[in-house]
């Protein structure tokens, strides 16, 4: 098998393989272009803590010490903020030897401040799978700002498989920036394998530079889209002539790059969750970003890079242009039967400031 990410027809495959199973068949949209969307199965357990099962234990063993209750899904289920929940996942893995993946909250997860993270048996490290893994997947879920409605099938998570080594060195990146433009800055800063993203804060003609979102709402259901009024949910935020934003601690806000990014059909890339060089805030919870991303074929002419952050402990003052964290671009196996964007009707392709698709639009 060709080094790279795989792409829809290599996921396909490995399910036709038997490396990838189900309890049901599969949504005819889980597929993405370079990941699987991970379903939540019937059962979910709210437990003390979050937990990693350690080497040689399964992660059944550690909930039936730390679980407090177990429920069902299948009707639908309201997931409290400040809580832990671990949901068994209806995929399974049988993965090759050649074969390895992470996985990362979806895009709308995200959005919506929901901490997610899957775990295997015997793992000593959360969102990754070695190769050769045989055995159940978990998810691990905590709502931070809002409290959410789940229910068996609903997709929080996605999985990435590759095959050998896949990141570009940052000769290679740097040589892919100069022929396929991959930010809109003219002088791209590239280090550590990875190209760098910075904060826009001066907005566009209204002004808008983000949202922070509210505490105290009503739920949101995770499988319902444009059903709620972003007021209720969020508080603009509007440029007032500082070029700064004082990030309040564990207060949740969506931002948005300054730069529009572009992931070519050959190429997936991945945010860097955190770097504490740039400041003590975590940035991007979803970090996935599929081939044809801001592609200008696919619909996107660039498309900037909406950014879930949350400062750690202290208030931390965020300014214009100030980056924030590091796109890693990996190769793809092969290129993608479908390209986000125009192919998928992605809800993010061409996207500027934009909440997840559970809200109807700003007016």
């Amino acid at each position: 098998m060709q080094a790279g990410i795989l792409a829809d027809k290599g996921i396909a495959a490995l399910f036709d393989a038997g490396a990838l199973m189900s309890e049901r068949p599969l949504d005819a949209d889980q597929i993405q272009p370079a990941s699987l969307d991970l379903r939540l199965g019937r059962k979910a357990y709210r437990v003390r803590a979050s937990f990693l099962p350690g080497r040689e234990r399964s992660v059944s063993d550690k909930l039936e010490r730390f679980k407090l209750h177990e429920f069902d899904l299948t009707d639908g289920a309201v997931l409290e903020t400040g809580c832990v929940y671990m949901v068994p996942l209806l995929e399974t893995l049988r993965l090759p030897d050649g074969i390895s993946a992470s996985t990362n909250p979806k895009s709308s997860t995200g959005r919506l401040d929901i901490f997610t993270r899957v775990l295997t048996d015997g793992t000593q490290e959360f969102d990754k799978v070695p190769a050769g893994y045989c055995g159940p997947l978990y998810l691990e879920i905590s709502p931070r700002t809002f409290p959410i409605v789940v229910r068996a099938g609903s997709r929080l998570s996605q999985i990435r498989f590759r095959a050998g080594s896949t990141q570009l060195s940052g000769e290679d990146l740097t040589a892919l920036h100069e022929s396929e433009r991959l930010v809109t800055d003219e002088t791209a800063n590239v280090s550590g394998g990875g190209i760098a993203l910075s904060i826009d804060l001066e907005g566009g003609e209204d002004g808008l530079v983000g949202f922070r979102g509210k505490r105290h709402t009503s739920v949101i259901d995770v499988d319902r889209k444009a059903a709620h009024d972003v007021l209720d949910f969020w508080e603009p935020i509007h440029n007032r002539g500082a070029g700064e934003l004082i990030l309040d601690p564990d207060e949740f806000y969506i931002l948005v790059s300054r730069e529009a990014v572009h992931v070519p059909p050959l190429f997936a890339a991945e945010m860097t969750p955190f770097d504490p060089l740039v400041g003590e805030f975590r940035v991007h919870y979803a970090g996935f970003f599929d081939p044809g991303f801001g592609h200008s074929a696919a619909g996107g002419n660039g498309s900037r890079a909406v950014l879930e952050v949350r400062s750690h402990d202290v208030p931390f003052i965020m300014e214009h242009g100030q980056i924030v964290g590091r796109l890693i671009y990996e190769r793809m196996a092969e290129r993608p039967s479908a390209l986000y964007g125009t192919d998928l009707k992605s809800n993010y392709q061409a996207q500027g400031l934009k909440l997840s698709k559970h809200f109807r639009p700003l007016r």
